[in-house]
């Protein structure tokens, strides 16, 4: 096998690739990297079995071939140099030789019919979208992404995809966020979970602007450019998050979502370490937010104005659940919708397109009564 390429592009397909490769493999084969040589590309695998890379590079095939080449190894050689054409071969040995006008490097590599299979996606259903509304769903989702191992349907996001809109559900039974999207639609509803591992690796790795979704029984492909991401599902049944959705919320505030967030994270410093506790007391146009840690004897409380005209009412939220919500409402301004101090409140953008919708929701915490 003989081919050259620069440096840049290897450089930059490996760093695509290597998010698959394990950092403590099973398996050594795992630690490498399969190059192949296909239609006159240069094609790059690597898998940890459950997620699979693959990305598709320019070179210059001299004599085609495949060879498993140790990942971590020649990524940090390739790091290093500046951007130049970079020489391979490859004998029946299994020695892999890779050389530049600035020095000469050997590799011993692995048999590339010892690489794992990867699975064959011709089988299943393919939608087409663009990479920004993956993107999009991946970033507004994934952080309320359960780490729960005891709930395996909740380490990943749901896929709802439908006939008229399609949803995109994350949930850690503290906060739970919903995206609504009526671009992206299938004749053929689908729903599946996409592990949040892979889902990180998607968000990275897509580079073209649409976005090719192949789902099977047990997998989901992403296609875009030159990258195409393979996860096995989640193959569990997603909880039914409707039903904690609270539906007649009559206490509506309207508030600057940088300020709030601003002093909902000044505040919970002064909030015990243990419970993060804060609490919310809505009146007229403003809102009180107050914490307090009585091993520490501190406490603290600000005041900033919102647009609040219903009865008074005092919350408790985790300040960290509350600021991750926050942090990903898009706009300038919150919209809380609230019922009573025991059920979750709902958190949205004050204004959203016309063809997609957010609704967050975080869980409250009981309040200890302390004095003012």
């Amino acid at each position: 096998m003989k081919f050259n390429v620069s440096s840049k592009d290897l450089n930059s397909g490996l760093s695509a690739v290597i998010g698959a490769v394990p950092t403590k493999a099973t398996l050594p084969i795992l630690e490498t990297i399969l190059f192949e040589c296909e239609e006159g590309r240069l094609k790059l695998t690597a898998t940890d079995l459950e997620i699979s890379i693959i990305e598709y590079l320019d070179a210059e095939i001299e004599d085609e071939g495949a060879i498993a080449i140790p990942a971590r190894r020649l990524l940090e050689t390739l790091r290093q140099l500046p951007d130049i054409q970079v020489f391979f071969h490859v004998d029946d040995n299994h020695n892999v030789e890779f050389k530049t006008d600035k020095g000469k490097y050997k590799l011993v590599g692995e048999e590339a019919d010892d690489f794992p299979e990867i699975p064959d996606m011709n089988e299943g259903v393919t939608l087409t979208t663009t990479t920004e509304l993956i993107q999009n769903a991946i970033d507004r989702t994934m952080f309320a992404v359960s780490t729960d191992d005891l709930r395996p349907a909740m380490m990943g996001v749901f896929f709802d995809i439908g006939s008229k809109e399609s949803k995109f559900v994350a949930t850690d039974g503290h906060r739970l966020v919903r995206y609504v999207n009526r671009d992206f639609t299938s004749d053929e509803p689908l729903s599946f979970i996409v592990p949040d591992k892979a889902l990180n690796l998607v968000g990275k790795a897509l580079d073209g602007k649409e976005c090719d979704l192949t789902v099977s029984s047990d997998h989901a492909q992403f296609h875009s450019g030159n990258t195409i991401v393979i996860t096995r599902l989640i193959n569990e049944q997603y909880p039914n998050y409707e039903s904690v959705i609270p539906r007649d919320n009559d206490k509506i505030l309207l508030i600057d979502k940088s300020q709030m967030l601003s002093t909902v994270r000044r505040v919970s410093v002064f909030s015990s370490s243990t419970t993060r506790q804060i609490r919310l007391m809505l009146q007229k146009d403003k809102l009180t937010i107050r914490a307090e840690d009585l091993d520490m004897s501190s406490e603290a409380k600000e005041t900033i104005s919102c647009d609040y005209a219903s009865d008074e009412m005092e919350i408790g939220f985790n300040a960290k659940y509350l600021a991750d919500v926050l942090s990903n409402v898009a706009g300038d301004e919150a919209k809380f919708e609230f019922s009573t101090p025991n059920r979750a409140g709902i958190v949205k953008p004050a204004e959203e397109g016309d063809n997609e919708e957010m609704l967050m929701l975080v869980m409250p915490v009981m309040l200890n009564s302390y004095g003012s």
